[in-house]
Protein backbone atom coordinates (compact mmCIF):
# COMPACT_ATOMS: atom_id res chain seq x y z
CA UNK A 1 0.00 0.00 0.00
CA UNK A 2 1.27 3.65 -0.69
CA UNK A 3 0.56 6.54 1.13
CA UNK A 4 0.69 9.78 -0.52
CA UNK A 5 2.24 12.99 1.22
CA UNK A 6 -0.68 14.39 3.02
CA UNK A 7 -2.43 11.04 3.37
CA UNK A 8 -3.63 11.88 6.94
CA UNK A 9 -5.74 14.89 6.00
CA UNK A 10 -7.22 13.63 2.80
CA UNK A 11 -10.59 12.92 2.69
CA UNK A 12 -12.65 12.74 5.59
CA UNK A 13 -10.61 13.63 8.27
CA UNK A 14 -11.51 10.52 10.85
CA UNK A 15 -9.27 9.04 13.00
CA UNK A 16 -10.71 5.69 13.10
CA UNK A 17 -10.92 5.47 9.07
CA UNK A 18 -7.01 7.08 8.78
CA UNK A 19 -6.01 4.31 11.45
CA UNK A 20 -7.09 1.69 9.23
CA UNK A 21 -5.31 3.26 6.50
CA UNK A 22 -1.78 3.53 8.61
CA UNK A 23 -2.41 -0.43 10.13
CA UNK A 24 -2.44 -1.08 6.18
CA UNK A 25 0.28 0.55 4.65
CA UNK A 26 2.39 -0.52 8.09
CA UNK A 27 1.59 -4.03 7.91
CA UNK A 28 3.07 -3.90 4.22
CA UNK A 29 6.79 -2.08 5.49
CA UNK A 30 6.51 -5.39 8.66
CA UNK A 31 5.93 -8.02 5.71
CA UNK A 32 8.83 -6.56 3.76
CA UNK A 33 11.04 -6.17 6.56
CA UNK A 34 10.68 -9.92 7.52
CA UNK A 35 11.94 -10.87 4.20
CA UNK A 36 15.07 -8.62 4.57
CA UNK A 37 13.77 -6.33 2.71
CA UNK A 38 14.49 -2.83 3.21
CA UNK A 39 14.24 -0.44 0.33
CA UNK A 40 12.40 1.29 -0.50
CA UNK A 41 10.15 0.94 2.25
CA UNK A 42 12.33 2.28 5.01
CA UNK A 43 13.33 5.69 2.62
CA UNK A 44 9.39 5.85 2.25
CA UNK A 45 8.04 5.28 6.15
CA UNK A 46 11.35 7.61 7.20
CA UNK A 47 9.70 10.55 4.97
CA UNK A 48 6.07 10.30 6.20
CA UNK A 49 7.58 9.83 9.46
CA UNK A 50 9.66 13.03 9.12
CA UNK A 51 6.76 15.28 7.49
CA UNK A 52 4.55 14.12 10.68
CA UNK A 53 7.16 15.70 12.59
CA UNK A 54 6.74 18.43 10.41
CA UNK A 55 3.31 18.46 11.14
CA UNK A 56 3.13 19.01 14.68
CA UNK A 57 5.91 21.16 15.32
CA UNK A 58 3.91 24.11 12.83
CA UNK A 59 0.78 23.16 12.01
CA UNK A 60 0.06 26.95 10.68
CA UNK A 61 2.21 26.01 7.89
CA UNK A 62 -0.21 23.58 6.53
CA UNK A 63 -3.23 25.31 6.68
CA UNK A 64 -3.02 26.61 3.45
CA UNK A 65 -2.66 22.95 2.45
CA UNK A 66 -6.86 22.63 3.34
CA UNK A 67 -9.31 22.50 1.11
CA UNK A 68 -11.07 25.81 0.52
CA UNK A 69 -15.20 26.30 -0.41
CA UNK A 70 -15.75 28.43 -3.01
CA UNK A 71 -18.01 31.66 -1.32
CA UNK A 72 -17.92 34.48 -4.33
CA UNK A 73 -16.90 35.43 -7.54
CA UNK A 74 -15.74 39.08 -8.07
CA UNK A 75 -16.11 39.25 -11.89
CA UNK A 76 -14.66 42.98 -11.67
CA UNK A 77 -11.60 42.10 -10.50
CA UNK A 78 -11.17 38.29 -11.30
CA UNK A 79 -10.69 37.54 -7.85
CA UNK A 80 -11.73 34.30 -6.18
CA UNK A 81 -13.16 34.43 -2.48
CA UNK A 82 -12.60 31.27 -0.54
CA UNK A 83 -13.65 30.38 2.74
CA UNK A 84 -11.42 27.71 4.75
CA UNK A 85 -12.55 25.16 5.74
CA UNK A 86 -10.17 24.63 8.79
CA UNK A 87 -11.82 24.53 12.04
CA UNK A 88 -9.18 24.53 14.89
CA UNK A 89 -11.88 23.35 17.64
CA UNK A 90 -12.81 19.99 14.99
CA UNK A 91 -10.57 19.30 12.60
CA UNK A 92 -7.55 20.25 13.95
CA UNK A 93 -8.00 17.97 17.42
CA UNK A 94 -8.77 15.36 15.18
CA UNK A 95 -5.69 15.68 12.89
CA UNK A 96 -3.53 15.97 15.90
CA UNK A 97 -5.11 12.86 17.25
CA UNK A 98 -4.03 10.92 14.03
CA UNK A 99 -0.27 12.56 13.62
CA UNK A 100 0.15 11.11 17.67
CA UNK A 101 -0.88 7.88 16.69
CA UNK A 102 0.93 7.71 13.49
CA UNK A 103 4.26 8.70 15.05
CA UNK A 104 4.32 6.37 17.61
CA UNK A 105 3.78 3.44 14.99
CA UNK A 106 5.26 4.45 12.41
CA UNK A 107 8.66 4.89 15.22
CA UNK A 108 8.04 1.02 16.13
CA UNK A 109 8.23 0.11 12.80
CA UNK A 110 11.39 2.39 11.88
CA UNK A 111 13.36 0.84 14.99
CA UNK A 112 12.52 -2.62 13.57
CA UNK A 113 14.10 -1.44 10.24
CA UNK A 114 16.77 0.33 11.73
CA UNK A 115 17.79 -2.84 13.50
CA UNK A 116 17.73 -4.64 10.53
CA UNK A 117 19.89 -2.10 8.63
CA UNK A 118 22.52 -1.55 11.46
CA UNK A 119 23.33 -5.48 10.84
CA UNK A 120 23.76 -5.21 7.50
CA UNK A 121 26.57 -2.88 7.95
CA UNK A 122 28.42 -4.50 10.37
CA UNK A 123 28.25 -7.60 8.69
CA UNK A 124 29.35 -5.87 5.72
CA UNK A 125 33.19 -6.53 4.52
CA UNK A 126 34.41 -3.24 2.28
CA UNK A 127 38.07 -4.03 1.26
CA UNK A 128 40.39 -1.83 -1.66
CA UNK A 129 41.08 -4.68 -4.64
CA UNK A 130 44.56 -4.13 -5.46
CA UNK A 131 46.78 -0.35 -5.62
CA UNK A 132 44.20 2.33 -5.14
CA UNK A 133 44.24 5.69 -7.46
CA UNK A 134 44.28 8.72 -6.48
CA UNK A 135 41.20 9.38 -8.12
CA UNK A 136 38.18 7.28 -6.75
CA UNK A 137 35.17 8.84 -7.56
CA UNK A 138 34.69 6.14 -10.55
CA UNK A 139 35.31 2.73 -10.43
CA UNK A 140 34.00 -0.50 -9.68
CA UNK A 141 32.40 -2.40 -6.75
CA UNK A 142 32.72 -6.60 -6.36
CA UNK A 143 29.62 -7.43 -4.97
CA UNK A 144 29.23 -11.24 -2.96
CA UNK A 145 27.25 -12.57 -0.41
CA UNK A 146 26.20 -15.93 1.18
CA UNK A 147 28.26 -18.78 0.35
CA UNK A 148 27.58 -17.66 -3.40
CA UNK A 149 30.59 -17.83 -5.88
CA UNK A 150 29.16 -14.79 -8.36
CA UNK A 151 30.65 -11.74 -8.07
CA UNK A 152 28.26 -9.14 -9.16
CA UNK A 153 30.59 -6.31 -10.86
CA UNK A 154 29.35 -2.40 -10.67
CA UNK A 155 30.35 0.17 -11.79
CA UNK A 156 29.95 3.27 -9.70
CA UNK A 157 30.31 7.22 -9.79
CA UNK A 158 30.13 9.72 -7.35
CA UNK A 159 28.80 13.26 -7.79
CA UNK A 160 28.93 16.02 -5.02
CA UNK A 161 25.75 18.25 -4.63
CA UNK A 162 25.81 21.81 -2.84
CA UNK A 163 22.75 22.94 -0.45
CA UNK A 164 23.44 26.43 1.29
CA UNK A 165 26.45 25.99 3.43
CA UNK A 166 26.91 22.05 3.02
CA UNK A 167 27.96 19.73 0.41
CA UNK A 168 26.95 16.01 -0.38
CA UNK A 169 27.94 12.96 -1.95
CA UNK A 170 25.67 11.41 -4.02
CA UNK A 171 26.45 7.15 -5.76
CA UNK A 172 25.14 5.90 -8.92
CA UNK A 173 25.95 2.28 -9.84
CA UNK A 174 24.72 0.23 -12.58
CA UNK A 175 25.37 -3.40 -13.16
CA UNK A 176 27.70 -4.58 -15.54
CA UNK A 177 28.10 -8.35 -15.42
CA UNK A 178 28.76 -11.26 -13.35
CA UNK A 179 31.77 -13.44 -13.13
CA UNK A 180 32.45 -16.64 -10.80
CA UNK A 181 35.12 -16.06 -8.30
CA UNK A 182 37.65 -19.37 -7.76
CA UNK A 183 40.66 -20.16 -7.55
CA UNK A 184 41.97 -19.14 -10.50
CA UNK A 185 39.96 -16.21 -11.09
CA UNK A 186 40.16 -14.39 -7.59
CA UNK A 187 39.53 -10.34 -7.11
CA UNK A 188 42.64 -9.59 -8.44
CA UNK A 189 42.39 -11.88 -11.60
CA UNK A 190 38.53 -10.09 -12.47
CA UNK A 191 39.87 -6.66 -11.82
CA UNK A 192 42.46 -7.33 -14.70
CA UNK A 193 39.70 -8.99 -16.65
CA UNK A 194 37.47 -6.31 -16.14
CA UNK A 195 39.84 -3.60 -17.03
CA UNK A 196 41.33 -5.38 -20.22
CA UNK A 197 37.87 -5.69 -21.50
CA UNK A 198 36.12 -2.47 -20.59
CA UNK A 199 38.70 0.32 -21.31
CA UNK A 200 36.32 3.37 -20.12
CA UNK A 201 38.24 3.75 -16.91
CA UNK A 202 41.91 2.40 -17.70
CA UNK A 203 43.03 2.59 -14.07
CA UNK A 204 39.36 2.85 -11.87
CA UNK A 205 39.60 2.28 -7.95
CA UNK A 206 37.93 -1.27 -7.39
CA UNK A 207 36.44 -2.29 -3.89
CA UNK A 208 35.17 -5.81 -3.13
CA UNK A 209 31.98 -5.93 -0.91
CA UNK A 210 31.22 -9.01 0.96
CA UNK A 211 28.45 -9.99 3.12
CA UNK A 212 28.21 -13.68 4.98
CA UNK A 213 24.96 -14.55 4.38
CA UNK A 214 22.15 -14.48 2.00
CA UNK A 215 19.64 -11.31 1.83
CA UNK A 216 17.92 -9.96 -0.77
CA UNK A 217 20.30 -7.95 -3.33
CA UNK A 218 18.85 -4.79 -5.02
CA UNK A 219 16.15 -4.47 -2.13
CA UNK A 220 18.87 -4.41 1.05
CA UNK A 221 22.70 -5.36 0.02
CA UNK A 222 22.60 -3.09 -2.53
CA UNK A 223 21.79 0.00 -1.16
CA UNK A 224 23.42 -0.46 2.25
CA UNK A 225 26.62 -1.15 0.48
CA UNK A 226 26.35 2.32 -1.49
CA UNK A 227 25.92 4.09 1.30
CA UNK A 228 28.96 2.43 3.05
CA UNK A 229 31.22 2.82 0.39
CA UNK A 230 30.57 6.65 0.20
CA UNK A 231 31.51 7.09 3.55
CA UNK A 232 35.12 5.61 2.80
CA UNK A 233 35.37 7.80 -0.74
Amino acid sequence: MVLSETWFMEGYIDFEMQQYRLLAYLQDVKRAFKETKLYPQLADIVFHYNNLLAFRQNKRLLQDQFPRTLQQVDLQKMELVYERMLSDDQIMAELEQIVAYAVDEMKTTIDNGAEIYDYIEKQIVIEPVGIMPLYKNEGYMFLRYGDHREVRVYNYSVSLFEHKNARYKGIKVDFVESQEKNLANAYEQIKIDVIRRIRTLPNPAVFKVEFPRDVPVNETLLPVAKRMLVKQL
